[in-house]
């Protein structure tokens, strides 16, 4: 976990999740990027047991409020999620255009050699803060979580943010499947 005080301890506890792109690398500015993160969640809801309550896709974080149903864990959920997509965001980077291309690889493929954590690129950090929510507000969180493109003035509504579940909150069709709280 590479210092991170927080541990999943319970496999299948609901948590509040943050995936990071390393450096705070603004990743997710182009939407190729953002599908993939999508696509892979929706493809973990249907196939790995990963069970979704709240979520919001920034330019360089991913926060979930997520378990995993028996007998799959939330780790191996992480794990596998981060490195699959990490090889497609790899994959797109170098066939797709992208003005930050040569930077991007730069920078992705120094984390790996810097960590020796990966082969080539490097894209996600290791930790997850992973904070288990059996004794925490998860309303509290899932506010949180919507409020992120309205704090970061991206949309003046949770709602008319494209890539999180406050869209499903207000009654609108969002991305991913998600189980309402």
């Amino acid at each position: 976990m590479s210092g991170d005080r927080y541990f999943i301890r319970d496999q299948h506890q609901t948590y509040f999740i943050t995936c990071t792109i390393v450096e705070w690398i603004d990743l997710f500015t182009r939407q190729h990027y953002k599908t993939i993160i999508t696509d892979s969640l929706n493809y973990c809801i249907k196939e790995k047991g990963l069970r979704v309550n709240g979520w919001v896709l920034m330019t360089n974080h991913l926060h979930l409020l997520a378990r995993c149903e028996k007998p799959h864990l939330m780790s191996d959920f992480l794990r596998d999620f981060k490195k699959f997509t990490s090889k497609r965001l790899a994959e797109v980077i170098l066939t797709e255009p992208e003005s930050r291309r040569d930077w991007l690889l730069d920078k992705f493929n120094f984390e790996a050699r810097k960590t020796r954590r990966a082969e080539h690129f490097k894209i996600w950090r290791d930790d997850n803060h992973a904070i288990d929510m059996d004794h925490i507000d998860i309303m509290q969180k899932l506010s949180y979580i919507h409020d992120n493109p309205v704090r970061t003035m991206i949309v003046e509504n949770q709602e008319d943010y494209l890539f999180s579940s406050a869209r499903d909150y207000a009654g609108i069709k969002g991305l991913i499947e998600i189980e309402m709280i």
